[in-house]
C-alpha cells in the first residue's frame, strides 16, 4: 500500500495529514498510526489526521488517531492544520499555486460537531470552536452533580489537593491555576490527572499561570498524547476557565511552549474563537 502524506504543525503540536477524500473510513488503522507517530521508528507526530468526505452537507470530515492509537473527538491545533492541508489539496486539484489561495472557510464534521476554520489573509487560521460545555455530565466528570458546573473544585492528585475547573470543548479538559507553570512536573502528574477515576473518558489537563488578565501561560498534558508543545482546545478551555474564575478577560493571548494563540470567548454569541498558525513541514510517501 502506498499512501502520500504531509507533515504539519500548529505551534509544535505536529500531525501527519492524509488525503482520505476517496473513502469515508480512515485508510490507516490505529496500530499503524502508533507506528507512524513514533519519533524514532516512524515519521514522528502527536497524531494522524484524515481529511474525509463531508457528511450532512458539510465540506469535509475530520478523523484523528492520537499517538497512542486512541481517537479524540477533535483537536484545535489539528483542525487548523487540516484547513491548511485542505486548501493545499484544493489548490493542487485546480493546478494552482498552493501559496496563492483565496481565503475561505470550511465546515468540517468532527466527532465533537461541526467546526468552522477560516484561512485569513495573513496566513493564520481562525476557528469557530463553538460553545463551551460546562456541566459535569457534558465534560464528563463525577466531580459535581450532572447538571452543575465544576468551578474551583478540590481534586486530590499525587498527595496534593488541586483546585480545578472543568470545561469541554468537544473534548474534556481539567484546568488548574498555578503560580509558576514551569515548576509543574508534567511528566510525573500528567498521567495521574488523565486517568483519575473522576474522569470516565479520561481528560486533558492544563496548568495555567496568569501573567495579566489578557495574557496567560499554559502547559498541557494531552489525553492520548502526553506532553505536547501546544493544545488548541486546551487554550480555548484555558480562557473559559479564566473567565469563570474571574482571572482573565474574554479576549486573551495564551502562551504555550510552542508559541501563542489568540483566544476570544465572545460575549455576543458565547462561542469561542481561536486564531493561530499552521505550518507545512514536509511531504512524503509511505
Amino acid at each position: 500500500m502506498t499512501v502520500k502524506f504531509t507533515k504539519y504543525h500548529g505551534l509544535g503540536n505536529d500531525f501527519i495529514l492524509i488525503d482520505n477524500r476517496a473513502s469515508s473510513e480512515p485508510s490507516l488503522t490505529p496500530d499503524q498510526a502508533i507506528q507512524l507517530c513514533d519519533r524514532h521508528f516512524g515519521i514522528g507526530a502527536d497524531g494522524v489526521i484524515f481529511a474525509l468526505p463531508g457528511q450532512n452537507g458539510n465540506d469535509y470530515s475530520m478523523r484523528i488517531f492520537n499517538s497512542d492509537g486512541s481517537e479524540p473527538e477533535m483537536c484545535g491545533n489539528g483542525i487548523r492544520c487540516l484547513a491548511k492541508f485542505i486548501a493545499d489539496l484544493e489548490a493542487q486539484d485546480i493546478s494552482s499555486d498552493p501559496n496563492n489561495i483565496t481565503p475561505r472557510s470550511y465546515k468540517i464534521h468532527t466527532l465533537a460537531g461541526v467546526i468552522t476554520p477560516k484561512l485569513e489573509n495573513n496566513g493564520l487560521v481562525t476557528v469557530d470552536m463553538g460553545l463551551p460545555q460546562l456541566t459535569a455530565s457534558e465534560i464528563p466528570t463525577t466531580l459535581a452533580p450532572a447538571d452543575q458546573k465544576v468551578i474551583n473544585q478540590p481534586l486530590d492528585v499525587a498527595g496534593k489537593t488541586w483546585l480545578v475547573t472543568c470545561v469541554s470543548m468537544g473534548n474534556p479538559h481539567c484546568l488548574t491555576f498555578v503560580d509558576d507553570v514551569a515548576a509543574i512536573s508534567l511528566e510525573t502528574i500528567g498521567t495521574l490527572f488523565e486517568h483519575h477515576a473522576v474522569f470516565p473518558q479520561r481528560t486533558n489537563t492544563e496548568f495555567i499561570e496568569v501573567v495579566r488578565p489578557d495574557y496567560l501561560k499554559m502547559r498541557v498534558w494531552e489525553r492520548g498524547a502526553g506532553i505536547t508543545l501546544a493544545c488548541g482546545t486546551g487554550a480555548c478551555a484555558t480562557v473559559v476557565a479564566g473567565v469563570l474564575n474571574g482571572k482573565c478577560d474574554r479576549r486573551a493571548t495564551v502562551e504555550l511552549p510552542g508559541g501563542c494563540l489568540e483566544i476570544e470567548w465572545s460575549e455576543i454569541d458565547q462561542r469561542v474563537y481561536m486564531t493561530g498558525a499552521a505550518e507545512q513541514v514536509f511531504t512524503g510517501v509511505l
